[in-house]
Order: C-alpha cells, then structure tokens, then sequence
C-alpha cells in the first residue's frame, strides 16, 4: 500500500512538471470556503501575494479534534487553460486532540490517543484548481501529505477537496 501511494504520488508531481508553464495567472484575490473529504473538515482561506504564489490557511475540526494548518504554494497553469491551476507547497500544522480516540489513518491503520495533547507537524499540498469562469467560485482537489512530530512521529496522506468563494 505504502508502494502505491508513492508511485501515485511522484506520478502526479511528474505530471504537474510536465504539463506547466512558468507561471500562472491568478483569477481571484482572495477565496473563503470549506474543505471536506479528508479527516478534519473545516474552513479555508487561500490569498494570492502575486500571480502563481499564494498562501492558505485550513481550520480543520473532528471529533475531539481541532488543527490550524498555513500553507505556502506556488500555481501554475494546467492543461493549458487558464481557469485550471495545478498547485503545491509546504507549511506547517499545530493543533490539540482529546485523549482516549482513535485515528484512522490513510493507510487503514488505526493510531490510538491515550491522552490530551499537542498536534505539531510539517505538511505539503499538491492538487489542482479550477475557478469556474464567470462565477465568483473555485474548485479544487487536493493531497495533503503531513508529518506528525509531537504525537507520532507518523506520516499521513490526506485526500480532499475545496469550495471557495473568490473575490
């Protein structure tokens, strides 16, 4: 399993490579919405500093959980359509979770929490963007690889997918 997740992996970072142009043209300043799919769901905010670069921020909630996640990542054109941008990056997640719960991980497996506690970590994203044209609206998918430090350490790999609205 661990295989296959890597091989999927460096597939879609070799595709997003391989596919874009130097740069991207943001379509919107700032978006707002909601993340779902992956294990906390919540919040997001992305905000653009210039053209291809732009910083986000995800509040994710579950059960007994809650993470504030900051991303730095760069855009680029997909496909060759301007509305459709691959994206990726790096950041950081910091967060608290009840004891005496169990997490199941991308994996399958099962991580129990015997005590209340710190979530600290490093994270990357890599995923791919539409802002659906002549509406105030984006849509994207998403990997979430993350780095458990203060409980693990353990690596997770979460799937999701945002809705925002842009202005």
């Amino acid at each position: 399993m661990k295989k296959s997740i890597l091989l999927l992996s460096l597939s879609i970072i070799l595709m997003v490579f391989s596919s874009t142009k130097s740069s991207a043209q943001a379509n919107y300043k700032t978006g707002i919405g909601i993340r779902g799919g992956g294990y906390e769901n919540g919040l997001t905010i992305k905000h653009f500093t210039n053209s291809n670069t732009a910083i986000e921020g995800i509040l994710g909630i579950r059960p007994g959980v809650i993470v504030l996640t900051g991303l730095y990542e760069k855009h680029a054109v997909a496909f060759g359509e301007p509305s459709v941008n691959w994206f990726y990056g790096i950041g950081g997640h910091i967060g608290s979770i009840e004891g005496d719960r169990y997490y199941r991980r991308f994996a399958g497996d099962r991580y129990y929490y015997d005590n209340n506690g710190l979530l600290l970590g490093a994270d990357g994203i890599l995923g791919l963007e539409w802002k659906i044209p002549e509406i105030p609206f984006a849509l994207s998918v998403d990997l979430h690889p993350r780095l458990e430090l203060a409980r693990g350490p353990f690596f997770d790999l979460e799937p999701a997918a945002s809705l925002r609205f842009t202005f």
